[in-house]
């Protein structure tokens, strides 16, 4: 951690990476570097106040009782705020709840880390992601609550909201952030005990690959009144009183559609390469996929061409990586007869094949620097010449291709034609790895549960939940196209009578997988659920065994632990409940039972 001093004294604090204080543009996708990750505190000694209570049916974060709620219930809750009240009084509700949980997460951070500002601020990212909102990775911070300097940027990473409203209403034109913003906001505001504002720069929801926010005082922003209009009530309000600012309102979002039945997904990435797909089917515009080995890509080529004009036409996929190089132009353009030893009769090639519909050139960029020279002139002319021929004839084909590998970086290399990259980079779209639609894992695993099932003739209708746990936190090198081989695996692997899939059908080929999920511990604490527990202290089972030998009733072993913590706390209850394991409402409770 570097101090940012001012006058001569160290006072505030500053996190940035090796680039210095310079903000990062908003066109950029920033990488946080070790130096910055590695300055940010660790989140045990606030995993260990989140505390369930089954029995009781609560939910602690030290003294403030939480909730556990769906996204799904979440989306549905936005999807009737915005259709009852409209978008931007929807958006200022939720904006508003988002604050009053900054604030509350506030109060908690200094008490947390009371003897640096720095690890106390990061109460607040560190809680956000506890909670289950987003995954907060900070790019530049600086701050000095003595002189109110403040400014903030940070990239918000699996954002729950995000999810919630790309479930309800698919893409949007405007970041969805809501109450994120608003947590951030109230957050910041009562940590630094001035009026922050939030703005989200880079949504997922907006077509971004990653949200980003960036946080400074309001005066400090060009024109702010379009972000305070949701923020007019409570603390915030209050510290506003001075500062007027103009309000202006927003339109309203528009709906998404739900993806056709070929496709399988729910996740925010899955349903923004969807939509992108939706706005450019009925054109006749090429389009070239995006995206790593596995992921579906021409399944969405396939549902492009359903979805086009062209549907009535032909698909002819075509897997350049899977012909020879001397075959390639021959396969793709046609061949006349005598024109090389074994061509005995002329032939077309896939475009004339794919006349009035579509052709699909999955992995491009393998094709030699020939090949995409007559590529690039069919693009630009509409016309192909058979190899060995004279004539031209006119093709009237949608070409749609994909690729696994950085075209950009190739035409740099000289590996592919600059050319032709720009003719096929008319409209790209990205299909997110399956790492990074973890959502959809429960959706595929189902489809292709029904799929193969039916396929081989075998009794196998579900997945046990440790099972599916281990799915979704798998990595899938492999994709999509690695989770149905699996699946498959699994359905052949299953017994006969009808059993659940478990883990050794689905990993029996030595995949390697654990489990970090948090669990509940015996008192109700999170406990990681990959390692194993913890072997006790040294000598816990001779204390164990003089406890045995008196014979004391449990209460009253209770009673004498509890009054040894809050003796030697002196009297603090707080602090004795930290000793023990225990928020101090269910410290006082036991205290208070304990004395009759």
């Amino acid at each position: 951690m570097s101090r940012a001093s001012s006058s001569g004294s160290e006072r505030g604090w500053r996190i940035t990476g090796p680039g210095g204080a310079q903000s990062i543009p908003p066109t950029s996708v920033p990488l946080v570097p070790p130096e910055v990750a590695a300055q940010v505190p660790d989140i045990g000694d606030l995993s260990a106040r989140l505390r369930f209570c089954p029995k009781d049916g609560r939910i602690w974060l030290d003294d403030q009782r939480m909730l556990l709620i769906h996204v799904a219930a979440l989306a549905n809750l936005r999807r009737e705020l915005v259709s009852a009240l409209g978008t931007p009084a929807a958006r200022a509700l939720l904006t508003r709840m988002g604050y009053e949980s900054g604030v509350k997460d506030a109060e908690l951070a200094r008490r947390v880390r009371p003897n640096d500002d720095r690890l106390a601020f990061f109460v607040g990212p560190q809680l956000h992601a506890l909670e289950g909102a987003v995954h907060v990775e900070p790019v530049r911070v600086e701050a000095d609550p003595e002189t109110g300097h403040f400014y903030g940027e940070f990239i918000w990473h699996s954002s729950c909201e995000v999810d919630a409203h790309m479930a309800a209403f698919g893409l949007s034109a405007e970041p969805v952030c809501w109450m994120q913003l608003g947590y951030a906001t109230g957050y910041t505001t009562a940590f630094m005990h001035r009026p922050i504002l939030y703005r989200e720069v880079e949504c997922r929801a907006a077509g971004s690959r990653r949200c980003r926010i960036v946080g400074k005082p309001v005066p400090e922003w060009d024109d702010p009144g379009q972000d305070l209009l949701y923020l007019q009530s409570g603390e915030f309000a209050a510290l506003m009183k001075d500062t007027p600012v103009p309000v202006t309102a927003l339109g309203a979002l528009g709906e998404g559609e739900r993806p056709p039945p070929g496709l399988v997904g729910i996740s925010s990435g899955f349903l923004a390469a969807y939509q992108l797909l939706l706005k450019v089917a009925r054109t006749n515009a090429t389009v070239l996929f995006l995206g790593e080995t596995g992921v579906g890509k021409e399944m969405f080529a396939r549902t492009l061409h359903g979805l086009s004009s062209r549907a009535d036409g032909p698909f002819v996929a075509v897997n350049c990586a899977a012909i020879p190089e001397n075959l390639i132009e021959a396969e793709l353009f046609g061949v006349e007869r005598g024109a090389f030893t074994g061509a005995v009769a002329s032939r077309p090639g896939r475009f004339e094949r794919a006349q009035g519909g579509t052709i699909f050139l999955d992995e491009i960029g393998t094709l030699n620097l020939a090949a995409q020279g007559k590529l690039l002139r069919v693009l630009q002319e509409r016309e192909v010449e058979r190899v060995g021929g004279t004539e031209t004839r006119k093709v009237d084909v949608r070409v749609v291709a994909a690729t696994n590998v950085d075209l950009r970086a190739e035409t740099q290399r000289g590996a592919f034609r600059e050319d032709l990259f720009f003719r096929l980079n008319v409209f790209p779209v990205r299909i997110p790895p399956l790492r990074e639609r973890r959502e959809d894992i429960p959706l595929l695993v189902r489809h292709f549960l029904l799929k193969f099932s039916e396929r081989h003739g075998r009794p196998v209708t579900a997945v046990t939940d440790r099972a599916m746990d281990r799915l979704v936190d798998y990595a899938f090198p492999g994709n999509v196209r690695e989770l149905e081989n699996l699946v498959e695996r699994a359905v052949i692997l299953a017994p006969d009578c009808g059993a659940p899939i478990d883990l050794g059908h689905l990993f029996a080929n030595g995949e390697e997988v654990h489990a970090p999920f948090f669990g509940l511990g015996g008192d109700g604490t999170l406990i990681d659920g990959g390692k194993p527990p913890p072997e006790p202290p040294a000598g816990t089972g001779a204390v164990i065994d003089e406890i045995l030998s008196r014979e004391l009733p449990l209460e009253d072993l209770e009673t004498m632990v509890i009054d040894a913590a809050v003796e030697r706390a002196g009297g603090n209850l707080a602090e004795a409940a930290r000793m023990l394991g225990l928020t101090r409402p269910q410290l006082a409770y036991r205290y208070r039972k304990g004395r009759g």
